[in-house]
């Protein structure tokens, strides 16, 4: 899910959450995938790997693709649609109404904002991530880590990064490297993530609060002719760099676009 909004001031953050300052992760947060790879985005449905795909990201609901790195997708911090939650774990406003996310109706926001509630969802989403790493898949990429964003400041940046502590410490027992989705005012503190995903860095300026904290690790992945081509010319041999349309449709769909920086 795009982020959204744009980078905050890094240097603020760092000391409301009293975070340090991470060095360059090891490559093996892209299961030592040579920086510039390509890694299919395949959130709206598993298929095929096109030719010279070396990963691929799928929704924990579908398997990994055999003999490639494969992470899988989990909305971590706001519900799927359809997907039934215990309702003391969801945010609620002063009037006592779930809290929805704006721009994808029938998602609501998970309640982290204290220990008891962090624990309590983590409770939940671990055993999908237990579920990830027995299925095969290396790497997990959670979803909406900047949902407190979209909470009307019933949660916060610190909320959100203590709830994604526990989150990386649970992936990392189970064996899986961890991406920091978005929330780029959260690259530079050392939450434990092995590497990023970024959506639309390159439209929104914001690419650079991921290399400086991820180094290569990074995959980013643009939803316009425009971006993408740009990121290309600047990043295509330094991070992976897809290109994706908004819906993230399989082939055979007529929106369905994908395409990676020609080799150099």
């Amino acid at each position: 899910m795009r982020a959204r909004g744009a980078v905050g001031a890094v240097a603020l953050l760092t000391a409301l959450l009293t975070g340090c300052a991470t060095g360059v992760p090891p490559t093996s947060g892209l299961g030592g995938l040579p920086p510039g790879s390509r890694i299919d985005y395949q959130l709206g449905g598993a298929h095929p790997p096109a030719a010279g795909v070396a990963g691929v990201v799928r929704d924990r609901t579908d398997g990994p693709a055999p003999g490639l790195w494969s992470a899988c997708y989990v909305n971590a911090f706001q519900t799927q649609p359809g997907a039934g939650w215990p309702e003391q774990l969801l945010l609620h406003g002063a009037s006592g109404a779930r809290v929805e996310d704006p721009e994808w109706p029938g998602e609501f926001l998970l309640d982290v904002s204290t220990a008891d509630r962090r624990r309590a969802v983590l409770d939940v989403i671990g055993p999908q991530l237990d579920g990830c790493a027995a299925a095969g898949f290396d790497a997990v990429e959670p979803d909406n880590l900047d949902s407190w964003t979209r909470s009307g400041g019933l949660l916060t940046a610190a909320d959100a990064a203590a709830a994604a502590r526990l989150l990386v410490a649970r992936a990392h027992d189970a064996g899986l490297a961890v991406a920091q989705k978005n929330a780029p005012e959260l690259a530079g503190l050392d939450l434990g993530f092995d590497y990023a995903v970024a959506e639309d860095c390159q439209r929104y300026d914001e690419c650079s609060a991921y290399t400086a904290a991820y180094g290569g690790a990074v995959l980013e992945v643009e939803y316009t002719d425009r971006a993408f081509a740009a990121a290309c010319r600047l990043r295509g041999d330094a991070v992976s760099v897809v290109r994706r349309d908004a819906g993230v449709t399989p082939p055979g769909d007529p929106d369905y676009v994908a395409a990676w920086c020609p080799s150099r």
